[in-house]
């Protein structure tokens, strides 16, 4: 079986691919495992192969037709439709944002209904599908409320994820990702960058900035989980969704404050001292925008999981990514 990850030379597409690599399975058109015969890497910057005969790396831009029309054929089942323009850039650049999130996303749907064989479709959607004001929890049918280009864009693909999967042109589920932290590396344009740096940076030697108030809430989950929910909502049949084949996922509601606990926990004084506190409105104003809780409870009865505590989380990333930075 054929499987294509977009956005594969990302944190998260890698993370998947190494993963998918390891088990050499997935479910097939019937419902029972298959092996994974190849493994399609497409993303705007060339992903490392592994070293792994399965793995095809595609190169280009996922808003051109050609480029998607290369990677998609009738023998591809299982989509990862991960690539995306994060929050902050999508905010600063409209066009961008657009092309790729939006635009990028229906011609890779359409081009599964052009091929006619029904693949399976796991679209990487957010928690910022939401805003403005919210309830206290926030629930798989509360309503959409974007307050950024981003969200929106989210959102909309969402809706057309749901639409193809009922009009029986897909078997697509999309999945509200909360903050993924902490994630190894760079900082990136995301405005949620800031809740992997605030525990990555000090744990490296770096002092860091905390953009917002320490009272800030968020929905977080570690890059373990989440590639395990990636996986787990795979795997599951497009009736266990009933009519709305959208998951908000497990998490942790943790403030900044608690984060910033968890790691003295962890590490220790010295290595908070790190961390200095100058807020920044922009980014403010797009974090607070999205629900600090949310209900799984959907999620959890469809078998997914989510992390214990924000320590177990940081440890996560000790014996994971740390030697990455």
């Amino acid at each position: 079986m054929k499987v294509l990850i977009t956005g594969g030379a990302g944190f998260l597409g890698q993370r998947l691919a190494r993963k998918l690599l390891e088990r050499g399975i997935l479910a097939g058109p019937d419902g029972k495992p298959q092996p994974i015969s190849q493994l399609v890497l497409l993303d705007v910057a060339a992903a490392p192969d592994m070293g792994d005969a399965r793995v095809c790396v595609h190169t280009g831009d996922i808003s051109q037709r050609d480029v998607l029309e290369a990677a998609i054929d009738s023998d591809t089942y299982a989509i990862f439709h991960l690539a995306a323009i994060v929050s902050g850039q999508a905010e600063a650049d409209f066009e961008l944002g657009m092309r790729i999130n939006f635009d990028a996303s229906r011609l890779l749907l359409d081009i599964c209904r052009a091929r006619g064989h029904r693949p399976r479709v796991v679209f990487a959607s957010s928690v910022a599908v939401y805003g403005g004001t919210l309830p206290d929890v926030v629930g798989d049918d509360t309503a959409l409320n974007p307050q950024s280009s981003y969200g929106t864009q989210k959102a909309m693909t969402e809706l057309m994820v749901c639409d193809y999967a009922r009009r029986g042109f897909i078997e697509g589920r999309a999945v509200r990702l909360p903050t993924i932290s902490v994630r190894p590396g760079r900082p990136n344009a995301a405005a949620s960058s800031f809740a992997s740096g605030i525990v990555r940076e000090p744990l490296a030697g770096v002092e860091t900035i905390c953009p917002v108030e320490p009272r800030t809430r968020l929905w977080l989950l570690s890059p373990r989980a989440a590639i395990d929910a990636l996986i787990g909502v795979y795997e599951l049949e497009q009736r266990a969704f009933g009519d709305r084949p959208v998951l908000n996922l497990p998490g942790l509601s943790v403030s900044v404050e608690e984060m910033v606990d968890a790691l003295r926990e962890v590490a220790g004084d010295a290595i908070v001292s790190r961390i200095i506190w100058r807020r920044d409105e922009r980014i403010e104003r797009i974090v607070a925008s999205w629900p600090g809780r949310c209900d799984a409870s959907r999620a959890e009865s469809l078998g997914l999981r989510g992390d214990r505590t924000f320590a177990d989380v940081i440890r996560a990333y000790l014996h994971d990514d740390a030697r990455r930075v």
